[in-house]
């Protein structure tokens, strides 16, 4: 069992003494002053610095980098209108680097494995995935030490079609022991939670898929809030054999980070980097379906969510039947549920999507479709 993390003391300071740069009361070498005490209510908790905009020195800094953000003013472009053209946003400063992962890219990047078939002709698919420690950028400048599966977060979104044989290889080339429990039917031995891989060492899962909808898999190996906040999930797609009818698809996973290990997340996120899709808009085509498989593996928070402006969606839970929905705009999923949405604008122009905790979308979780009227984009 691996113990929390705890806090480092100061460089240069010994253990449990006082940090001299603190002061109590005035400064007796300053003159003194006539201004009245600051109101309880004006200091600000670290989340509320963030959403205001300063630094969250002491977590940004732990984490290996600064977080600022800066009003967006409505642009000298007024033939497009959207949200930048009616009122200030706040988003981070500057950008991700490039090179590393692409939220935009993850977004339509499903993973079928190797196929051949078995002796019997059933479809099999073989997949790799690495347990690697390594640092993810988190918003522009903030970076995150994480334990990810093929160094990334999320891991690669495994794609089959129910009935297939998965074959997942599994390598530990990480610094702690883990696993890989994948949602669905299948056997004790293939479950990911007795058979603890141990750093350099590696283990093979096979199971035929189902039943058929949107999964997810991650690591159980305790403690478990901290293996999966760490970033040790992905998204396990199983298709129906009949398929879906054809569709503009997304794959949006829902995550946060505690950038100081308070136990307290400070940056929301679909897919990792807080804010990237405001910054980035998703394009869509005006009456083309779109199809979201939403997934949730927010640690810390009890629920996250998903709010949809200008529009209602067809909401599958789990994505198990073809036949039946709930018709709303907004859907509530605690951590390890998933949804699958689909809509179709009727209307071109920017439309935001984000959580509806406020606090969430302030902290990152927002994003914008921009739905175009030309038919390729």
């Amino acid at each position: 069992m691996e113990k929390p993390n705890a806090s480092p003391d100061r460089v240069g300071e010994a253990p449990g003494q006082p940090d001299p740069r603190a002061t109590v009361g005035p400064d007796p070498a300053e003159p003194p002053r006539n201004e009245p005490p600051e109101p309880p209510e004006l200091r600000l908790s670290r989340r509320e610095l963030l959403k205001a905009g300063a630094l969250g020195a002491a977590g940004l800094a732990a984490a290996g980098g600064t977080l600022a953000f800066r009003p967006q003013r409505p642009s000298a472009d007024t033939s497009h209108p959207g949200p930048a053209n009616h009122h200030l946003r706040m988003e981070p400063v500057g950008d991700i680097q490039p090179g590393g992962f692409d939220p935009s890219a993850f977004l339509t990047h499903f993973d079928a494995g190797r196929v051949s078939r078995l002796p019997n002709g059933q479809v099999l698919r073989e997949y790799s995935l690495v347990a690697v420690d390594t640092e993810i950028e988190v918003a522009p400048g903030v970076f995150f030490p994480a334990w990810t599966y093929n160094g990334q977060v999320p891991g690669p979104t495994i794609r089959c079609t129910e009935g297939d044989r998965v074959r997942v290889h599994f390598v530990n080339a990480g610094s702690h022991p883990h696993t890989i429990h994948f949602h669905g039917i299948h056997a004790a031995d293939m479950d990911g939670t007795f058979e603890i891989v141990e750093p350099g060492q590696s283990y093979m899962y096979e199971f035929d898929a189902e039943p058929f909808g949107l999964h997810l898999y991650h690591c159980h190996t305790p403690p478990l809030k901290k293996h999966i906040h760490k970033g040790l999930y992905g998204v396990f797609l199983v298709d129906p054999r009949e398929g879906r009818p054809p569709a503009r698809e997304l794959v949006m996973v829902m995550n946060a980070f505690d950038t100081d290990f308070d136990g307290e997340n400070e940056v929301y996120a679909v897919n990792t980097v807080g804010f990237h899709y405001q910054k980035h808009p998703i394009r869509l085509r005006k009456n083309e379906l779109t199809r979201v498989y939403l997934v949730n593996v927010t640690e810390f928070d009890p629920i996250n969510s998903f709010h949809l402006h200008g529009n209602f969606f067809r909401c599958y839970r789990t994505g198990t039947r073809l036949d039946h929905y709930e018709w709303t705009d907004t859907v509530m999923l605690c951590q390890g549920e998933r949804a699958i949405l689909e809509f179709t604008y009727r209307f071109p122009g920017p439309f935001m999507f984000h959580a509806h905790q406020s606090e969430f979308a302030e902290l990152g979780w927002v994003g914008i479709f921009d739905v175009q009227e030309v038919p390729n984009v």
